[in-house]
């Protein structure tokens, strides 16, 4: 059978969430979400997505575009992934040349790649060119069959508010997110300054849970928060903890997974997933704390185009 790369459909949604559940089943994937992401993507991001089909069938999937949030332009990623019960038929090598070939078309200087921390993996990326840079880990809790610490009360001046209540104004968020995601460990650091960008992106993407998403104020200010993403089924992930810096210290970014967490639970979500930087110490030892434990590790790997 011959494999073809091609551009994805919407028809072929279903499909696409079918071989990424199959290849990364720690992460949440609905068809909205891949819908969503496509038809929000900024222009900048020149954001693509590709399928693998063989007789047919979509056997693998490509993420591709340039992180144009980073202050360093010309930083491409592809992600290819294949369905672990049809690898080895070329459609991983397939969906990676046409994504590089899309990227060095639109600019890019440097193509990265998340890789699965497998010999096999490993080796495909090695072979292509591709160099290793920091690892990653997923983590998984399950909260039908595990223990969460209880609640505390939160101290004077603290409260407890979820992403709903800024549904009339939702850029002090915008604020906090832009701020903690510049701190993040990451080989292409990012700057969010676009709030329409990330109203469409993050804010009404599907599968944000407003209701699940904590967030932390101090005396009335943003200090803390956990975004939740669900499947609406039984997979709760948190897209991102943490911490304004003016008030780190204090245990606030632990107090808000913890509220998340147990509004999860009581939401009916079986299986907590989280990914963690492996040198982000301090969030790992949350996570632990939790009782997260790895079950999966991918390590970032970078190509500079010619």
């Amino acid at each position: 059978m011959t494999v073809l790369v091609r551009d994805f459909l919407p028809a072929d949604a279903e499909s696409w969430v079918r071989v990424r559940r199959a290849a990364l089943p720690y992460m949440v994937t609905t068809p909205e979400q891949v819908l969503s992401d496509l038809a929000d993507s900024h222009p900048d991001r020149h954001y693509r997505l590709l399928v693998a089909e063989e007789a047919g069938e979509v056997i693998g999937t490509a993420q591709v575009g340039i992180s144009h949030e980073s202050p360093k332009p010309g930083q491409g990623f592809c992600n290819p992934y294949v369905h672990p019960d049809r690898r080895g038929r070329g459609a991983g090598s397939l969906l990676l040349r046409a994504g590089v070939e899309h990227l060095a078309a639109v600019g890019a200087t440097d193509v990265y790649t998340w890789v699965l921390d497998e010999p096999a993996n490993s080796a495909f990326a090695g072979k292509r060119g591709y160099a290793a840079r920091r690892p990653a880990h997923f983590l998984r809790l399950g909260l039908a069959d595990g223990t969460l610490p209880p609640l505390p009360e939160p101290p004077a001046g603290v409260a407890l508010l979820t992403a709903a209540d800024f549904e009339d104004d939702p850029r002090p968020l915008f604020e906090a997110d832009a701020e903690v995601t510049s701190d993040e460990p990451s080989d292409v650091p990012v700057e969010l300054s676009d709030y329409e960008d990330w109203l469409a992106s993050t804010w009404r993407r599907p599968g944000f849970d407003r209701a699940l998403t904590t967030v932390v104020t101090v005396d009335g200010r943003v200090a803390a928060f956990s975004a939740a993403q669900t499947d609406g089924l039984t997979r709760y992930w948190s897209g991102m903890t943490g911490t304004l810096r003016a008030f780190r210290g204090r245990g606030l970014a632990k107090l808000a997974k913890n509220d998340s967490l147990h509004r999860a639970r009581a939401a009916g979500y079986t299986d907590a997933y989280t990914g963690n930087d492996a040198d982000n110490g301090p969030m790992l030892a949350v996570n632990r704390w939790f009782g997260y434990e790895i079950c999966a590790t991918e390590v970032r790997h970078v190509r500079r185009l010619p």
